[in-house]
């Protein structure tokens, strides 16, 4: 593994393993721990400058959430995702995401309701602006309220890991053509039909969302194989 881990700033208020996770999940969401690479202890541990302990911890909990791959006798990697896993995910999140948005749109406060529309504003800002990582953060954002406007804390928490199985892709999903300008449209349907208590429509429209989301993502796996086979 080539150095590309800078030193860790520690901070009081968080266990030292929490910084250590996050520092690494950063890493390989924005890619610079790409898949299919070991993760050896005593270098990461080096390169932040901790202990080896937090960094074991930390794999550990990258494991867990689908981060990292343990081989038997051979050490950590991080874990790829097959077409095959992509698809499961989506299936699965299709689903919950459907039923969050049916459950916001009975349950969410007039202040979420507010947040959304501010979150809408900031994306069409960033969009704009062809600003695909800020608005990979709205887009984190604004469905974080309404997972959260469901009232139901373990939907919540299920839709959490699953999004952030997919995360480190979203940026290639997003950077296709059109999709920004997709994706806000589509915000703003799901937003309308909250707005209007119309638990169906809002399902509806979420479940049509994620479909979208699926398709952007296969299409830069497809093209992603169509480049390997080319070279």
């Amino acid at each position: 593994m080539r150095k590309r881990l800078a030193p860790i700033e520690l901070d009081n208020y968080k266990p030292l393993r929490d910084i250590v996770f996050e520092t690494l999940r950063e890493a390989i969401i924005a890619g610079q721990l790409r898949p299919g690479e070991r993760l050896m202890e005593v270098q990461i541990a080096e390169e932040l400058g901790v202990s080896r302990t937090p960094v074991r911890e930390a794999i550990r909990k990258l494991e867990l959430e689908g981060f990292v791959i343990m081989v038997p006798r051979k050490g950590a990697y991080v874990s790829d995702m097959s077409i095959k896993d992509v698809t499961d995910v989506f299936e699965i999140r299709r689903a919950l995401e459907g039923l969050a948005a049916e459950l916001a749109a009975e349950r969410m406060t007039e202040d979420e309701l507010e947040e959304l529309e501010r979150l809408l504003v900031r994306t069409a800002e960033t969009t704009a602006r062809l600003d695909v990582l800020s608005t990979v953060d709205m887009d984190t954002g604004f469905h974080q309220v309404i997972y959260e406007a469901s009232r139901n804390e373990k939907l919540s928490n299920m839709l959490y890991h699953l999004r952030e199985q997919i995360q480190r892709f979203r940026t290639q999903s997003l950077s296709r053509p059109g999709r920004l300008r997709r994706v806000l449209i589509e915000h703003q349907g799901i937003v309308d039909a909250l707005k209007q208590r119309d638990t169906d429509l809002a399902r509806q429209l979420a479940e049509g969302h994620i479909d979208n989301a699926e398709d952007a993502l296969l299409a830069v796996f497809q093209e992603d194989g169509e480049e390997e086979e080319e070279s």
